[in-house]
């Protein structure tokens, strides 16, 4: 019999967790192996293996806890891959040399499959001196765009996705700049973006006094906090970011406070971490340990908690021995603190299945009494490892039970590790757990509620075909294994119909006893007034949490997944209207017929370092009174050029006769990486003469109305308009199986049918 309960859970495994050869035949016959396989691999740094193997299988026997993804795929496999999830990279120096070598110090990283999160703000404002060189900075904005390609070639060439995180500190000249960055759609598509607010800004905020923008002691800018504040709230109320970080907050509150300081987070926020910090995380599924679900004796057993939780943190501390590090500061970062974050999945299915609603006070109250039994018995279980093993390199006695997290702890925890000392610095942190619980029989995520009891799901068959199946929430589907088709009860909420208010309440509760911070995102209703939106990020503020993340749906974040039955899709009309003002788009299935004559444009481009200039032509059909673009020549005297220009002519004219939003060649296009370098061209970092000629076509674009503005694409996106005639509406289309429904859970775009995760 299946140990999975339902056939995406088999499915994930396969697809993301289940080692293989490289020609795909597999080495795990069945998901036992991989559990004998990372026990195995986690137990061999121990003195007595074949006794901890057998705990740490049972461990993870049954999704009872569940390692963070590349732990379960990796260990074990004897390859060249981390098993660490996530790293802040060093100090970013202000210097162009030390950029470059911050730069490559990534790639590295990247390469063996880790997230990266920096702090731009140590890079001197736009317009600032640069001595010894008559010129003038052109801002971390610039080399963020660096950092951008080369994600995204590294993305291309290995089999992650890179993720990055960038901050920027509130009082950084730039942050304006910074704030508003993703507007543009196409700009910095690799980065998730987090502000660093610290308490004196928010003191200024409340109190609407003035904020000076500073670097290197000098006063740029003096602005209206308020303003700044609005600014920051404006961008994410329409694009989804930047996120907020309570810096302040954060380093006060770090157990390690005495030896770093944080400025930066990993690409999901739910680890803060130092220069060359890195971190691993595991998940306890708290839905595996309900007794008697539904009924009124309904309880989490918290003696099987506490031990799972004692054999888990073993199984994290050994990780530290057991990775491989991409570069030596990380290794000896990890080695000298020993930081793990061991966090929750299937939260919200455990609270239903004590018959509690999501985001009420009762729920809340649950939640923060499980989050501090996890806490107590994960401190202990490190204590008793730091008697055996010895305790992290640089613990303080004092220093450490004087800061942090540490001084809401137990009395008898605090004096056990004034005796014993701790293997670990740092302990619990809630990370997104998208993927693994699916793996895991499609539990609720980390601590966020359901959210979607079922939804119907189409998988690629071999043959090209489709079929459909039902993905049914864990809690549900023993709701119906035990009560049939009986009406579910009030208290099934989902996070559509919870108020934003019920999302801070359960992150506020959750944050009490978690030392790290916790990836959790805050759904708010496309309706939300702007007044009532700020409110959220107040509210957070105001309860103690360490960080912000919102989810509003709207043109320009995709509307959220519809959990409704969907109706068969009516025919498809041939035009439709991207709005009153908009172009005509129109789909056809073979390609318009060229008229005789048609208008257009000649621009000349001039490359830096080339000797001669590349001159497009782009040409433009007129449809019901509206100018689109029909194709393109590329010309250049350069005899190098020639078959490229001459296929790139050829592949986007047959692109635009083809109709429809074809604005997603121009994002292609600027997207190129050209691993020979780039160049500067009016104040901005172009990665290759592919993204010029990119750049080029989009101005032409805006020049005929086809588009709005840089980065903007059609003013509404008609290809889901078209979709979406008789049918409820569905999220934006997953790039990696193509599935309507990828929706922001944990602050990352996910996709419930295949488990992409924008933030890998």
């Amino acid at each position: 019999m299946s140990r999975f309960a339902a056939p995406i859970a088999e499915q994930i495994w396969d697809m993301k967790y289940r080692f293989k050869e490289a020609d795909g035949t597999p080495i795990d016959l069945s998901v036992e192996d991989s559990w004998r396989r990372i026990a195995r691999d986690l137990a061999r740094v121990e003195k007595d293996p074949d006794q901890w193997e057998d705990k740490f299988y049972a461990a993870l026997e049954d999704f009872k806890y569940l390692p963070a993804g590349r732990i379960t795929a990796g260990a074990g496999t004897a390859r060249q891959v981390t098993l660490f999830n996530c790293f802040v990279m060093g100090t970013v120096p202000d210097s162009m040399s030390g950029i470059f070598d911050m730069l490559k110090e990534a790639a590295l990283t990247m390469q063996q499959g880790g997230g990266i999160g920096y702090d731009f703000s140590t890079i001197r404002p736009r317009g600032a001196d640069v001595k010894g060189v008559a010129a003038d900075a052109s801002g971390p904005l610039s080399f963020m765009d660096v950092w951008d390609a080369m994600c995204r070639t590294i993305m291309s060439a290995g089999s992650r996705r890179g993720a990055m995180m960038a901050t920027m500190r509130c009082d950084h000249p730039d942050i304006e700049a910074f704030i508003t960055a993703k507007s543009d759609p196409a700009r910095l598509r690799m980065f998730n973006m987090s502000v660093l607010v610290t308490d004196a800004f928010m003191e200024a905020v409340k109190a609407d006094g003035p904020w000076e923008l500073v670097f290197k002691d000098r006063v740029y800018h003096t602005v209206q906090a308020r303003d700044l504040w609005n600014k920051i709230m404006q961008s994410t109320y329409e694009y989804a970011e930047p996120g907020v970080i309570f810096i302040d907050r954060i380093n006060q509150r770090n157990n390690l406070s005495y030896v770093e300081e944080i400025a930066a987070t990993n690409p999901c926020g739910e680890q803060p971490l130092p220069p060359y910090g890195a971190c691993l995380l595991g998940s306890i599924n708290l839905a595996r340990l309900v007794r008697d679900p539904f009924e009124t004796n309904a309880e989490l057993n918290e003696a099987a908690l506490t031990e799972l939780v004692a054999t888990a943190v073993r199984m994290m501390d050994n990780v530290v021995d057991a990775s491989k590090f991409p570069l030596e500061q990380q290794a000896q970062e990890a080695q000298a603190k020993r930081r793990i974050g061991l966090g929750v999945t299937g939260l919200a299915d455990a609270l239903l299945m004590l018959g509690l609603k999501y985001g009420t006070e009762e729920a809340a109250r649950q939640t923060e009494a499980w989050m501090k039994a996890i806490a107590r018995a994960a401190y202990l279980a490190s204590v008793d490892l730091a008697e055996e093993k010895g305790a992290f390199p640089l613990f303080d006695k004092e220093k450490y039970l004087a800061g942090g997290m540490v001084q809401d702890l137990d009395e008898d925890v605090k004096e056990a590790i004034a005796e014993h000392g701790i293997r670990n610095a740092l302990l619990t942190s809630i990370a997104p757990t998208g993927t693994i619980s699916l793996y895991a029989g499609n539990v609720s995520s980390g601590i966020e509620p359901v959210f979607a009891y079922a939804y119907t799901r189409k998988v690629l068959q071999k043959d090209g075909s489709r079929t459909e199946e039902e993905v049914v929430d864990y809690a549900v589907q023993l709701w119906r294994d035990k009560f049939g088709d009986k009406t579910l009860p009030e208290y099934f909420v989902n996070a559509q119909t919870l108020e934003p208010a019920a999302h801070v309440r359960m992150q506020a509760a959750a944050q009490k006893w978690i030392d790290s911070s916790i990836s959790k995102t805050i759904n708010c209703p496309e309706d939300i007034s702007f007044d009532a939106f700020k409110d959220v990020y107040m509210q957070a503020w105001d309860s103690g949490c360490k960080g912000c993340t919102t989810y509003r749906p709207n043109d320009v974040t995709g509307s959220v997944l519809s959990v409704a039955d969907e109706k068969p899709p009516a025919e498809a009309p041939e035009q439709v209207r991207g709005g009153d003002d908009a172009a005509e788009v129109i789909y056809m299935s073979e390609p318009l017929q060229r008229p005789q004559s048609l208008e257009g444009a000649t621009y000349k481009l001039k490359w830096p370092d080339s000797e001669h200039a590349i001159y497009l032509t782009v040409n433009d059909v007129v449809i019901n009174g509206h100018r689109r673009p029909f194709e393109v020549f590329i010309n250049s005297k350069n005899m190098e050029h020639y078959a490229w220009t001459l296929a790139l002519t050829r592949m986007i004219s047959a692109v635009f006769r083809r109709g429809g939003d074809v604005s997603f060649v121009v994002e292609e296009l600027k997207a190129v990486f050209d691993p020979r370098g780039g160049a500067w061209m009016e104040g901005k970092y172009i990665p290759s003469i592919l993204a010029a000629i990119g750049g080029v076509l989009e101005r032409h674009m805006i020049a005929i109305g086809f588009i709005e503005g840089e980065g903007m694409g059609l003013k509404s996106d008609p290809k889901a308009e078209v979709m979406a005639v008789g049918e409820a509406p569905r999220g934006k289309a997953c790039p990696s199986c193509g599935e309507f429904g990828l929706q922001m859970v944990e602050g990352c775009m996910t996709c419930p049918s295949c488990g992409y995760s924008k933030c890998g």
